[in-house]
């Protein structure tokens, strides 16, 4: 019989976030894709769970995919998960998914849900999300400020991540971006960073005054960022 791929989700900073039912897959399954061992392994401490790892991610792409689709072949049944949230969601392994299902379509491919900063951030807005669009980490340099004017002209709610490195120049660039479109009813910007964790945090307000905010507040200039444009 072919094996099974099981998309497990873990938590984005509280460990408690993990479902009972991932915590069950996790220790039945005969293998644990993940991004970096030492991470996975503090999760697997807080759960007892004794399944062996892999590294299956890397900064060239993706390691040992060939034994890896040997062994859902000969039946495995193998969990994918990265470092934080749901693997495949602006992250490589979908590469893997996408592999099984153009060659091994009898392989089964099960997504259990869970914890995502995408949908936490979204939840905690208080911007309609019936309609949205998600862009991932917006590229570094070419193509930035273009998009920036798409999502300026955006009727759609816009989601996207960023780093601790680009949130200022980011908010800089949307304050920029919204003028040239902004109507009688300014547009909100939500700004969510350390989901889940101690120091979670969202903001919301006008472009210029969640600027503002983090130039009158350095400390919080950390973390990692979920930002949200409220569409025209």
């Amino acid at each position: 019989m072919p094996g099974t791929l099981y998309i497990v989700p873990t938590p984005i900073g509280n460990l408690e976030d993990m479902t009972l039912r991932a915590i069950r897959v996790l220790k039945e399954v005969d293998l644990v894709l993940c991004e970096d061992t030492s991470v996975t392994q503090r999760l697997f401490k807080e759960y007892e769970i004794t399944t062996k790892t892999s590294v299956f991610f890397a900064q060239t792409g993706l390691k040992n995919i060939d034994r890896v689709m040997k062994m859902l072949e000969e039946g495995k049944r193998i969990a994918l998960v990265s470092d934080a949230g749901t693997p495949t969601i602006s992250d490589p392994g979908v590469l893997l998914v996408d592999k099984i299902r153009n060659e091994l379509p009898d392989v089964k491919v099960i997504a259990l849900p869970g914890a995502s900063a995408l949908t936490t951030a979204l939840s905690a807005s208080g911007i309609s999300s019936a309609q949205f669009v998600f862009l991932g980490f917006l590229p570094h340099k070419k193509g930035r400020e273009t998009l920036f004017k798409e999502i300026a002209e955006s009727d759609r709610a816009v989601v996207f991540y960023e780093s601790v490195h680009r949130i200022e120049k980011t908010m800089q660039s949307m304050v920029d971006s919204l003028q040239s479109t902004e109507n009688s009813k300014p547009r909100n910007i939500v700004i969510a960073r350390e989901l889940t964790k101690m120091h979670e945090e969202v903001i919301r307000g006008t472009a210029q005054e969640v600027k503002e905010y983090f130039q009158n507040n350095p400390d919080h200039v950390r973390g990692e960022f979920v930002v949200i444009v409220e569409g025209r």
